[in-house]
């Protein structure tokens, strides 16, 4: 019988998508629903699967990872790419990498949660309701008011069509932008220099990785208005947090939107936590049940493909 690990569940919620019970007569799974402590943790509780089954970005799977897992014949994440599987060594190992589909609707979603929570000021106001006090804070209206997006791939040309529709002009870089999608989506292309100073909503839609690390820090937010907020569903790599703590405590920036962060999950006593203008979600941008549903649906349906020798989806 196959020994299948589910890793990163972090909410324990992976059977409400997964029939265990009708598979287990083909595989015995272990749920893993806590971040493992280190490598030589996930080493040592991971040694006798032969399949993973992984949230993207969440357990890295790295090379010495992978060597030190000689049972390891098939790594099922989700979405359709992750940056923390070493793939060089699963193609010399071997191993079968396969990935799932995604739903584009829900990181549009939260971005705007989160850009119309800063614009009320719903977290300040929510929490003063519960103690017993009305109307503390003046909100801003986003007409007329400039969104730039960095970057206007899926989920950014979706942002942008629901700025255009709260009648926000936007304007969008990134550093393979397409001038064509502007056009169809009536968004102004400019420079990195522009888009920072201008900005009234400066909201991060481009991937990971070391292109873009590191793409906002110090030096952006100085330049950006002081009535300007920034918003970051993608990764937090992207945006230096150190610098963002700054910024945010010095007032260089209205206040600041997160949904990721360089270390997931966050540290109790992580300093973002404290700062009154920022508001904070815990990597939600990606968690529905509609998206978890072929997540999960999606990846029993590439392991059966794998184990029946014609792979689905594979990652190379």
């Amino acid at each position: 019988m196959l020994k299948v690990a589910i890793l990163d569940d972090y909410q324990n919620v992976s059977q409400q998508f997964i029939n265990i019970e009708k598979l287990s007569g083909k595989y015995e799974f272990k749920i893993f629903n806590q971040p493992f402590v280190d490598e030589a943790e996930t080493i040592e509780q991971l040694l006798d699967f032969e399949a993973l089954l992984i949230m993207r970005e969440r357990t890295p799977i790295t090379k010495n990872l992978i060597n030190n897992l000689p049972k390891l014949k098939y790594i099922i994440t989700s979405g359709l790419r992750n940056k923390s599987i070493d793939l060089e060594i699963t193609k010399k190992r071997k191993i079968v990498v396969c990935g799932t589909e995604s739903n584009i609707n829900p990181t549009p979603e939260l971005t705007w949660a989160l850009i119309l929570g800063l614009a009320r000021n719903l977290k300040e106001e929510i929490d003063n309701m519960y103690q017993g006090y009305w109307q503390t804070t003046i909100g801003i209206e986003l007409k007329n008011k400039i969104l730039g997006l960095i970057g206007l791939g899926r989920v950014g040309s979706q942002v942008a069509k629901i700025g255009k529709a709260f009648g926000m002009q936007v304007m969008a870089w990134s550093e393979n932008l397409n001038l064509n999608i502007c056009k169809e989506l009536d968004v102004l292309p400019c420079s990195k220099e522009d888009i920072i100073k201008n900005s009234d909503f400066l909201s991060i839609h481009v991937q990971g990785g070391e292109r873009y690390k590191n793409c906002i820090t110090l030096k952006e937010m100085d330049k950006m208005k002081k009535t300007a907020y920034l918003i970051n569903t993608s990764r937090g790599s992207i945006v230096n947090e150190e610098d963002l703590i700054i910024a945010l405590s010095t007032n260089e920036i209205a206040g600041a939107g997160i949904d990721v962060y360089e270390k997931e999950p966050l540290p109790e006593n992580h300093k973002l936590r404290f700062l009154p203008n920022a508001l904070l979600t815990p990597h939600i941008g990606f968690v529905t049940a509609e998206n978890y549903c072929v997540y999960y649906t999606q990846m029993i349906e590439a392991l059966e493909a794998c184990v029946n020798g014609k792979p689905i989806r594979v990652i190379e």
